[in-house]
């Protein structure tokens, strides 16, 4: 069942690989490690979330740096994004919220230009496009909760998405998954 679950949230969201996590907690932590991010890293994300967003970086030893929101939709201000990198910069985790999504044109172009991974924490906006383009699939890796309190509960439960090949093959090694990655290949 979760292999099938895997392959559904894989084809729904448009990417090659989806891997069933115990909690959307998880699936940011192992992301995070596929990344690599550890001590000495900072980690650009939003102040207004779950605590698992910050968490998972000071888990791994690195730092989050907290952004301002933009005042109309609480979302990352892709502008005080730009002004909070520096060359210790590994990643930036982008929360969609309340099915808003944040603005990824602006915030994957920056990720492009200074060679930053953009995660997106999905788990508030199942079912959210931009421009067309559903969540999880937009930056580098999408992060999934299916808690109680989110759009899509199974009362527990979490997911990582990607279309990046070695993102899901370290995510893999890091979670012990035995998945096939929603495309049969794992």
């Amino acid at each position: 069942k979760v292999e099938a679950f895997e392959k559904a949230i894989a084809e729904y969201v448009g990417v090659k690989h989806a891997i069933g996590m115990s909690s959307g907690t998880d699936a940011q932590l192992a992301a995070m490690m596929a990344l690599g991010i550890g001590p000495g890293d900072d980690v650009v994300t939003s102040p207004y979330t779950f605590f698992a967003s910050a968490g998972a970086v000071v888990r791994l030893g690195a730092r989050p740096v907290f952004c301002e929101s933009d005042p109309e939709t609480l979302l990352l201000d892709p502008g005080d994004v730009l002004r909070r990198i520096t060359p210790r910069t590994r990643a930036m985790v982008a929360v969609h919220l309340w099915g808003n999504v944040c603005d990824m044109d602006t915030l994957v172009a920056i990720g492009r230009d200074k060679g930053i991974p953009v995660v997106e924490d999905c788990s508030h906006a199942t079912g959210a496009t931009w421009k067309g383009v559903p969540v999880g699939r937009l930056g580098s890796v999408g992060c999934w909760s299916f808690q109680s309190s989110k759009p899509v509960s199974a009362g527990e439960g979490g997911m990582l998405t990607t279309d990046d090949p070695e993102i899901f093959r370290r995510a893999c090694l890091v979670s012990q998954c035995s998945s096939t990655g929603g495309d049969g290949a794992g």
